[in-house]
């Protein structure tokens, strides 16, 4: 393109195959556009039946090809043998939550004992700690999982040794050579694992581990011996489903199958706690993709930012009408408040990093940033100047802090190999996020060593901000069948990103606001087809802006298409990414990028 966008953004298109279109319709039976953004997604030849239709048997593995699984299954078998007691550790965030109630669900099941603990983010931190092991010990828990967390705990699990407790790792987060003294540790990212399984979030790994179980169990007619009925695992695929699009973990191989059928068993609604929440974020119909990450994640999240972090967990535990129903609603209004305090926090910040921008990466502290949504404000921040963003909040002489990446750089082993330096108290993640503590005294330290780390890599990394686009599509193309052509594509996600348009010569000829910061559109083609589209969180940038600006010349606009329903009634609008005002992108060379 000769110009960039209004959001100051290049426009490139992917790479295709005109040859593997070409087959792909004639053996497949496939339309054009699916068949290109199968090629555009480089889905191999003998791949294509599984991608379009995902199913459980076809991916799902032999659990035991996780590290320590076989070991995992055969002391939690001696355990409901015995009767123990069972402790399960859990992280605050939706992946952990989820992960706790998977166990959980299944322990009760069976009638199991368990006992959950979920730590507070501002008193406790993230992961294990002895504190926490000593109460659940106290109540007589004799095995404790560690779910969503763990794999860098040696202190906490040095202490249940010490106290004769065996703990069990459930986690997905990037380990050191060396790991914790438990009695297993099944982490798909532990550096010894050739299980292919690392895009798994912890509740994948917590759904593996109960497949293994349930296996064992019946290999020994344990389920008639007891006269109990055998839980069916894919009725649990909602929260693993949960636990996977919100932890943003590709949607690809085994993960696609999961989110395929989990949502099917969303829609059914066997879940409490879920079906408690969806009818309160008044979503009617079947559930998606973007009505769990935008609706459901972040107010189960939200007990863990700013209210109880139990909540998360307690509620898709739950089996109580009345009780689901009021942690379900405090849950909605903690989110509420941690909308509020994430404005205030993201405007403190920005004030706080104005002398900082020409940073290869942002690290932002301050004190008294509220902890809970220091996470949201560093996505925020990062989404707005294309770099990677820490934001550490001071309190006491100790800095806790959130981390958010970009493609390329690898924030969680940058976090983890500060640890090993002894730069940071603790700390880890994945490549895209991460968390830390540390003194305030060792913070210019760790400037300068993050730098360096970025350094070593590709410079003009953050530089150039783009926008990949799939293809040109004609304003006559919004309907419903060319949407489930689309459609047949997903469950959509990270490793499967949804299909991205763009749409030229339009013009606008109504917006208007709504709730103060969306805009909804109608737009004219050329040929006098009428878009409905809206741009959100738009109010207050350039998009907005020359939405709302009189006497516009023809524009392009590039986004997704969206399914609205509404009364039984269903149409396709348009959700504007981006605008640019050039008249024609014939011209756009394709990328080298699928």
């Amino acid at each position: 393109m000769n110009s960039l966008s209004i959001s100051r953004k290049s426009w490139i298109f992917k790479n295709f195959n005109q040859e593997d279109i070409d087959f792909f319709k004639e053996n497949f039976f496939l339309d054009e556009i699916t068949s290109k953004l199968l090629s555009i997604r480089k889905i191999k030849k003998n791949e294509i039946s599984n991608f379009l239709k995902p199913s459980i048997k076809n991916f799902l593995p032999n659990p035991e090809v996780l590290s320590d699984m076989k070991k995992s299954t055969l002391r939690t078998i001696k355990a409901i043998n015995t009767v123990e007691k069972i402790g399960i550790f859990g992280d605050y965030d939706v992946d952990g939550a989820s992960a706790t109630a998977l166990l959980g669900n299944f322990f009760s099941a069976i009638n199991q004992p368990y006992e959950i603990y979920i730590p507070d983010r501002k008193s406790e931190g993230y992961g294990p700690s002895e504190n926490a092991f000593k109460k659940l010990i106290n109540k007589g828990v004799t095995l404790i999982f560690t779910v969503d967390c763990g794999t860098l705990s040696f202190k906490a699990i040095e202490y249940a040794n010490k106290n004769n407790i065996d703990v069990i790792v459930l986690d997905h987060h990037q380990s050191q050579i060396s790991l914790p003294k438990a009695h297993s540790v099944i982490n798909p990212n532990r550096m010894d694992d050739k299980s292919e399984l690392n895009y798994l979030c912890a509740a994948g790994v917590t759904f593996m581990f109960l497949v293994s179980i349930n296996k064992e169990l019946r290999s020994t007619d344990w389920f008639n011996k007891n006269k109990i009925l055998e839980p069916n695992l894919i009725n649990y695929l909602d929260l693993v489903t949960l636990g996977t699009i919100c932890d943003v973990v590709p949607l690809i191989g085994l993960n696609r199958a999961i989110v395929k059928q989990g949502l099917k068993v969303l829609g059914s609604k066997k879940n409490l706690g879920i079906k408690t929440l969806l009818d309160i974020c008044n979503v009617e119909n079947h559930p998606n993709v973007s009505d769990i990450g935008y609706l459901l994640g972040p107010r189960i999240n939200a007990g863990g930012r700013v209210g109880k972090s139990s909540h998360g967990a307690n509620l898709l535990l739950n089996t109580n009408p009345k009780d689901a129903f009021k942690i379900a609603t405090e849950l909605n209004e903690f989110n509420k408040e941690r909308q509020l305090l994430e404005k205030e926090v993201l405007y403190k910040i920005l004030k706080v990093a104005e002398n900082t921008l020409s940073d290869p990466v942002l690290i932002i502290s301050d004190k008294g940033l509220h902890e809970g949504v220091i996470g949201i404000a560093a996505a925020r921040i990062k989404d707005k100047f294309n770099k990677p963003v820490i934001v550490i909040s001071i309190e006491n002489d100790i800095g806790k802090a959130s981390a958010r990446s970009i493609i390329g750089f690898d924030i969680g082993s940058a976090i983890i190999a500060a640890t090993q330096k002894k730069i940071l108290i603790k700390g880890g993640g994945h490549k895209m996020a991460g968390g830390f503590s540390i003194k305030v005294e060792n913070i210019e330290k760790f400037k300068d060593f993050i730098f360096t780390k970025f350094k070593k890599i590709d410079k003009n990394l953050s530089k150039q901000k783009s926008l990949y686009l799939d293809s040109i599509i004609a304003p006559t193309a919004l309907n419903i069948d060319f949407y489930n052509k689309i459609n047949s594509l997903a469950p959509f996600g990270s490793g499967n990103p949804e299909p991205k348009f763009v749409i030229e010569n339009v013009k606008s000829v109504n917006n208007k606001i709504l709730k103060e910061k969306h805009i909804k559109s109608v737009l004219v083609g050329q040929e006098g087809s009428v878009i409905k589209a809206i741009a959100f969180n738009s109010v207050e940038n350039d998009i907005g802006a020359y939405l709302l600006k009189e006497d516009k010349k023809l524009f392009n606009i590039a986004g997704k298409l969206s399914l609205n329903e509404w009364k039984g009634q269903s149409n396709v609008e348009f959700i504007i990414d981006d605008i640019s005002v050039n008249k024609t992108l014939k011209n756009v060379v394709p990328s080298s990028i699928g």
